[in-house]
């Protein structure tokens, strides 16, 4: 497999996620700087960004997925990343809210870059790869997720500006490093037709689902991804209302959950698919993800829990593992319609579990609560895991 193709495209993945934690730690002053008002304000301004940018990223994927498997993966890349650095810079120049706004829309569509590079990936690698490389840019992501928060955190003693300059400036150089390295994965032959009703993301949900043996994958695909969600979703208030963690607490239990996720999908993955299979990985993860919730959930000692976070993150096998599953059952033709609705499968999952779980966290921590239970939300999460793992028991039985 060529060594600086690949290069290009975990770095694409680092920055996809660097380029969001960059900026996470300015927007509430950069909000306060457009917008004026209180922090609680500026707070509703940031989910709207998020659940902006994550509506575009859902809506977009199968698009952006579905053009790749007809122009190439090239090009739809290395544009994507060239409107990705000019957003970052119209972004660190925004006079206004709605410019603001505008520019995370932006970035929601191009994020789409995620299925292009996981597509890319699944061209160069040989089927008993897959998800090991899946892995691959999975690390790469978990590491982005965590140097994003710190370098961002650093930049902001600079401005509220100074990071939007510096992922403009990242996005920028990888993407004159993919012009110069990265040659097309997906020759004429394999390519086919675009087509505007595949590129509708139901249309698309419902493309992938019809190939034989991935309904079900696609099933505990957004379940889990739904489950999982639950802990960016409500980490920082589960924990301090359970444990009174400070913010550098959580910050510290956040990256050495980043870095073992990153250590578990670049590395480990490997030995666990030898020793147990696709399938077999993808059970064991979700059964590991089972006992980490509810240990979670009921757990009363924080360090106790801090000390537990790096087993949690062992779970993280199991998105690699179906991945690889789901991909080696595509065709070659449909490899970027199938990341793409993978992606938004995220996306989608990004919109409704943080609804969820915050909904379920209030129920249970206000004070007509009928019971006082922060970890409820995992309990959740915990039958959502449930539900996605009888449905792979069940087609591997061969009744699903």
């Amino acid at each position: 497999m060529p060594q600086l193709p690949r290069l290009f495209l975990l770095i694409t993945m680092m920055l996809e996620a660097m380029g969001v934690g960059l900026i996470l730690p300015v927007m509430p002053s950069l909000i306060q700087d457009l917008e004026g008002g209180s922090l609680a304000q500026a707070a509703v301004w940031g989910g709207v960004l998020t659940t902006g940018f994550a509506v575009m990223q859902f809506l977009f994927s199968p698009t952006m997925g579905n053009l790749s498997d007809a122009r190439g993966r090239r090009p739809v890349l290395l544009i994507s990343l060239a409107v990705l650095t000019l957003d970052y810079l119209v972004m660190a120049w925004a006079q206004s809210i709605w410019l603001l706004l505008i520019g995370r829309l932006v970035g929601g569509l191009t994020s789409a870059t995620q299925a292009t590079v996981t597509a890319c990936m699944a061209d160069l690698s040989r089927p008993e790869e897959k998800s090991a490389n899946f892995g691959l840019i999975g690390a790469a992501f978990g590491a982005g997720f965590v140097l994003g928060p710190v370098i961002g955190g650093v930049l902001g003693d600079f401005g509220p500006r100074a990071p939007f300059q510096a992922a403009a400036l990242l996005a920028g150089v990888n993407f004159l490093f993919g012009l110069l390295v990265l040659r097309e994965t997906l020759p004429p032959e394999r390519r086919r037709r675009f087509d505007w009703r595949r590129a509708n993301p139901l249309r698309a949900f419902h493309s992938i689902a019809r190939l034989p043996g991935v309904g079900p994958l696609l099933a505990v695909y957004l379940l889990y991804s739904v489950a999982i969600f639950v802990y960016p979703a409500i980490w920082p208030y589960f924990t301090e209302a359970r444990f009174g963690w400070t913010p550098k607490t959580v910050g510290l239990s956040l990256a050495l959950f980043g870095i073992t996720v990153a250590l578990v999908q670049g590395g480990l993955i490997r030995l666990v698919l030898r020793w147990l299979g696709d399938r077999g990985t993808v059970i064991g993860g979700l059964v590991l993800n089972m006992i980490s919730m509810l240990t979670i959930a009921l757990l009363n000692d924080g360090w106790l829990l801090l000390s537990l976070t790096p087993v949690a993150a062992f779970g993280a096998v199991v998105m690699p593992a179906l991945q690889g599953l789901m991909s080696r059952i595509a065709p070659d033709d449909a490899q970027g319609e199938l990341q793409g609705v993978l992606t938004a499968g995220n996306a989608l999952a990004a919109i409704i579990s943080p609804l969820m779980m915050t909904s379920v966290f209030a129920a249970f921590t206000g004070a007509t609560a009928p019971l006082h239970l922060p970890g409820a939300p995992f309990l959740v999460a915990l039958l959502l895991t449930g539900v996605a793992l009888i449905v792979v028991l069940q087609a591997r039985s061969g009744r699903g």
